[in-house]
């Protein structure tokens, strides 16, 4: 029975035991619950039943009350609930459109990103406008801004500067949209309302672990190993106006430094800065330049070099293919060079033994979890967060939910990789 036809018969029960005036004194017209219309037949009953009537009336009233409950599914006695119900003026997903802004579609992996996070949506029923800005803020801009005007309910941003979407997500407040920073946070606002990524300091830490472990510093359980060294390093950070590059460098240098100070690591380029190393928007061929302009002015009386830091998979080519052309560095010979999120061309590199290493995000969860926000801020609920105190904006500190990253050799790619169906193994090979 719908709630307007229940509505309808525990009023035609009450006309029938007391009159329309004295029915209208005690009803509540804007009642709309089945709990809240059982709750008034009570209370009127009670109220309007002349005393010498009343042992009569009770009998053929409640009779009839207990009729239409019987008609009502799930019907629930006064005061009582029988289940959760979604907070009132909870939006449908068949009504609501959630914008997925993406900085490129230059990296596969920003690519399966978009199209994950779109799909789960689609799954749910939302509708979805999935848009790339090519690396480009003006773009990204735009496209948030034809997002809010189309009438979006909800954003995911992949910002490609953290910094300059201000002036968008006030617009976006103003619409009362909720924004979720995807993987990269959002700096300089209040508008932004929670963040989902991965540890990103642990991450810095994992791919300084990968580079020790390769030149033998550390063994398989991590454990120091002493007597070795020193051993020639160069590093590169990501990209200065992308929050995550100074997370990762942060975690890597914490674990390098103790190696620096005690000269078992050199650096003979002297560039240790982060301001040095940092590849403006993670563009391969920038950092190849770099890779080359050391090779030339750092190592060129025939010092070797031992292992390169790099932050992220496509450095980690652009690297690769300065060391193998400027450097001389044939495939069997290469220094030790990390990476970050096992995009297809990097796990390859792992397997035909010229990267070392990279860490693995899985983007599936990091999309689910996304998600899962959205889909919670659009029902009126509170979405699951796990970190409440590390990723403070400038502005405020932005609820956050961490996901767990994992280094990835030769040794365990097959595990992580091709055993859990992130990629087959024709994929990497």
């Amino acid at each position: 029975m719908k709630p307007k036809s229940f509505r309808n018969s525990c009023r035609a029960v009450l006309l029938a035991f007391t009159n329309r005036s004295i029915l209208n004194r005690h009803i509540n017209n804007v009642a709309r619950t089945r709990e809240h219309w059982c709750c008034l037949v009570h209370q009127h009953f009670a109220a309007v039943l002349p005393r010498k009537e009343k042992m009569v009336r009770i009998k053929k009233l409640m009779g009839a009350v207990a009729l239409v409950l019987a008609l009502t599914v799930g019907a629930t006695g006064c005061g009582s609930r029988g289940g959760a119900s979604e907070p009132s003026g909870a939006a449908k997903p068949s009504d609501s459109l959630v914008g997925i802004s993406m900085p490129t579609q230059t990296s596969e992996r920003w690519i399966a990103d978009g199209a994950n996070v779109e799909k789960s949506l689609k799954d749910l029923g939302y509708k979805t406008d999935l848009q790339f800005a090519n690396d480009d803020i003006p773009t990204q801009v735009s496209q948030i801004e034809n997002m809010l005007t189309k009438g979006a309910k909800a954003l995911i941003i992949a910002a490609i500067d953290g910094t300059t979407l201000t002036d968008v997500l006030a617009k976006a407040k103003e619409q009362n949209v909720k924004v979720i920073a995807y993987d990269r946070l959002i700096n300089g606002t209040p508008n932004v309302d929670y963040y989902t990524t991965f540890d990103n300091y642990t991450v810095g830490v994992q791919q300084a672990t990968s580079l020790l472990t390769g030149l033998g510093l550390v063994d398989a359980s991590g454990k120091k190993v002493d007597g070795k060294g020193p051993f020639n390093i160069e590093l590169f950070a990501g990209s200065p106006d992308d929050n995550n590059a100074n997370f990762f460098w942060t975690g890597a240098m914490d674990t390098l430094k103790p190696y620096m100070d005690a000269g078992t690591l050199k650096v003979p380029s002297g560039q240790t800065k982060f301001e040095q190393a940092a590849i403006l928007r993670w563009q391969a061929p920038v950092a190849q330049k770099r890779m080359e302009d050391i090779i030339t002015s750092a190592y060129s009386s025939g010092t070797k070099l031992n292992g390169v830091l790099s932050p992220y998979d496509g450095l980690s080519i652009g690297i690769i293919s300065a060391l193998t052309s400027t450097g001389g560095y044939a495939k069997g010979s290469l220094p030790v060079v990390t990476g970050q999120d096992a995009e297809k061309g990097s796990v390859k590199s792992i397997v035909a033994g010229e990267q070392y290493s990279t860490i693995f995000k899985d983007t599936r969860q990091l999309g689910a979890q996304a998600v899962k926000m959205v889909d919670a801020v659009l029902k009126g609920q509170e979405p699951e967060t796990n970190d409440t105190k590390t990723y403070n904006n400038k502005v405020k500190v932005v609820p956050a939910f961490l996901l767990k990253s994992v280094i990835i050799t030769k040794d365990n790619y097959k595990k992580e990789l091709i055993d859990s169906g992130y990629y087959k193994d024709s994929d990497v090979k």
